[in-house]
């Protein structure tokens, strides 16, 4: 309805300023993110077509150093927004990843596609983009292997889709696969509309994250930012507070790190910015539980990366000054 509302209002000036500002965040929003969730759909659709028995080799086994390093970079590799990485997460939680494996492809993917990796080196310098990337794959393979250890000691529910990983040749498994399935402009829109049906429960919450997102830039000032939110401890608290109550996707989250960055003169509350957002993603926290079916996973995953963020936070802030 905001959208749609923009495209008919506009910037006309009879419009309240607070609701002019939801209409056009709407707007902006769903220009940014629909390519990513079509996109998404797609991978979801495909995946549905891969055997359960490829997917593992590649991710390797799960509860493993290497099996989380490979989901690690996973996640780091595919080029997709931090809404689009939710649904293909949970489709590989469903083909039977490990939750560490879930975790890690989650923490480490959110900023790091290609697209926005591009961004993030024209606002704030190569330099710093290869730091908070390299900083980001340590928290999510840490974070991973943690997941991983506390399924083993019953703490956290494992995953009861898991099997025994055995070696499978990736291509010809595939090419077995697909070689049962139509690939006619008709069998691809029915798989790309199966992924988007399978995806229901995470776009409820997409839609609801853009509402409340709207919500908060009307009567929120994002001028804010770089003026509360400089190089301290109570700075890096507060763009962590922040960042938890601002739902943004990937490509809103950029922008606003790069200005904490240069105006706040504040890199570890930039990195803050990028990483505690998606660990506290109420979007990703409610779509974990509605899929793991546990309340405990889904809490459990800022209570494991925010401390992370907040101590790589503070060595940055210290570093940079």
């Amino acid at each position: 309805m905001g959208y749609a509302a923009f495209l008919v209002v506009g910037h006309n000036e009879t419009v309240p300023d607070w609701l002019g500002v939801m209409f056009h965040t709407s707007y902006e929003m769903v220009n940014a993110m629909w390519w990513g969730i079509l996109s998404a759909a797609f991978f979801v659709g495909i995946l549905g077509r891969i055997p359960r028995e490829a997917i593992m080799s590649v991710l390797g086994p799960g509860g493993t150093k290497r099996g989380i390093f490979r989901a690690t970079l996973a996640g780091l590799l595919l080029d997709l927004c931090n809404h689009g990485i939710l649904m293909v997460g949970m489709k590989l939680y469903e083909r039977g990843a490990s939750l560490g494996q879930v975790m890690a492809f989650l923490i480490a993917s959110p900023w790091n596609s290609l697209t926005l990796t591009l961004i993030l080196v024209g606002l704030i310098g190569l330099q710093w983009t290869l730091i908070f990337i390299v900083a980001s794959m340590v928290i999510a393979w840490l974070s991973g292997w943690i997941f991983d250890r506390l399924c083993d000691r019953g703490v956290l529910p494992g995953n009861p889709n898991t099997m025994e990983a055995d070696e499978v040749a990736f291509w010809p498994a595939v090419r077995e696969e697909w070689a049962k399935h139509s690939w006619s402009p008709k069998a691809l829109l029915s798989m790309f509309w199966g992924g988007l049906k399978e995806s229901r429960m995470v776009l409820r919450w997409v839609v609801f994250g853009v509402v409340l997102v709207a919500l908060i830039r009307a009567f929120v000032p994002p001028e804010s930012f770089g003026v509360w939110f400089g190089a301290s401890m109570t700075g890096l608290l507060l763009t962590l507070l922040a960042t938890t109550l601002i739902e943004v996707c990937s490509e809103g989250s950029s922008p606003i790190a790069a200005d904490l960055f240069n105006r706040a003169g504040a890199p570890g509350n930039a990195f803050t910015f990028l990483m505690a957002g998606a660990a506290t993603d109420y979007t990703e926290i409610m779509a974990l539980k509605e899929t793991t079916r546990s309340w405990k996973i889904a809490l459990f995953l800022p209570l494991v990366t925010v401390p992370q963020v907040l101590a790589i936070g503070w060595i940055m802030n210290v570093a940079g000054t």
